[in-house]
């Protein structure tokens, strides 16, 4: 691999905060590659945005236009084209802070030299709550495989081995929200090395009324919900891992266990009666899977 890490940035008509989050990437240097993945924007300049960084950064940045595809689209394209041993998955909108980079970076040199290579890399992330301006830090601090019951790995706080997710034939669905939690736990059975630093390096920009995270748009969404945690049901037989790597499958469940909580709540604020019987089908698709 020519670079060190590649981070790919997913834009959707980001003209107006994509500028803050590719600044920050740059302060990496030379060793990493950005990949600005344009997804069909037609509503502001992110197109031009992105060609006037590779431009100006040819030896860093490239710029991929492609349809309108969504959130997962822009991850797939991004890891096809991937140079960088890593891969980090960056949104437009958030950011990655400056001096933990540098930090992050130099381990990853030293891992990058070692006889068995590193696939998965955990750092902190940090909620930036746009509403009152203040800051929520979510650390690893206790031991990695003891996560706590609230406690999981999001894609803000990880960086994967960009060969063992090729390997993974990770491929996220076109078109959905919410495929990020797809992304952090389809790969978890291949990894076979784990590094936690303890540094705030991504910045979770929170608040904005459009946000996929936002509750009401979560309630009219709630089908992609359902259909992303339908597509982790059906992507490993935990019944099996637990044969084999117990503590993995035990967190796996317990990540699956949330998800389907987070699915049931939402169709329960919907509170139709085909949003109920969806929550009973999915329930019924746990259990036949």
């Amino acid at each position: 691999m020519s670079k060190l890490i590649t981070f790919a940035v997913p834009c959707y008509n980001s003209a107006a905060y994509m500028d803050h989050c590719v600044r920050t990437l740059l302060t990496g240097g030379d060793d990493i590659e950005i990949i600005l993945v344009d997804d069909g924007s037609t509503k502001d300049d992110t197109p031009a945005i992105c060609d006037r960084y590779q431009a100006e950064y040819p030896d860093i940045v490239r710029a991929i236009h492609q349809e309108n595809g969504g959130h997962g689209e822009g991850v797939n394209q991004g890891l096809r084209h991937a140079q960088g041993m890593y891969y980090k998955v960056v949104d437009s909108d958030d950011w990655l802070d400056e001096a933990a980079l540098k930090a992050v970076l130099d381990k990853l040199r030293a891992f990058a030299g070692a006889e068995q290579p590193l696939d998965l890399f955990i750092a902190n992330y940090v909620y930036e709550h746009v509403e009152d301006n203040t800051q929520k830090v979510m650390k690893y601090t206790n031991e990695i495989g003891r996560f706590r019951p609230s406690q999981y790995l999001l894609m803000h706080s990880v960086i994967y081995r960009t060969e063992m997710l090729r390997a993974c034939q990770l491929e996220l669905p076109k078109h959905t929200f919410y495929v990020d939690n797809i992304f952090v736990y389809q790969p978890l059975p291949a990894v076979k090395s784990i590094y936690y630093m303890d540094v705030d390096l991504y910045r979770y920009f929170i608040g904005r009324a459009d946000q996929s995270v936002n509750e009401k748009v979560m309630v009219t969404r709630v089908d992609q919900q359902v259909r992303v945690t339908k597509l982790m049901i059906d992507s490993h037989n935990l019944k099996q891992l637990y044969q084999t790597q117990r503590k993995l499958a035990r967190y796996m469940t317990s990540y699956l266990s949330m998800m389907m909580t987070i699915s049931s709540i939402f169709l329960i604020i919907d509170g139709s009666p085909a949003a109920l019987g969806k929550k009973t089908e999915l329930w019924e698709y746990l259990r036949t899977s």
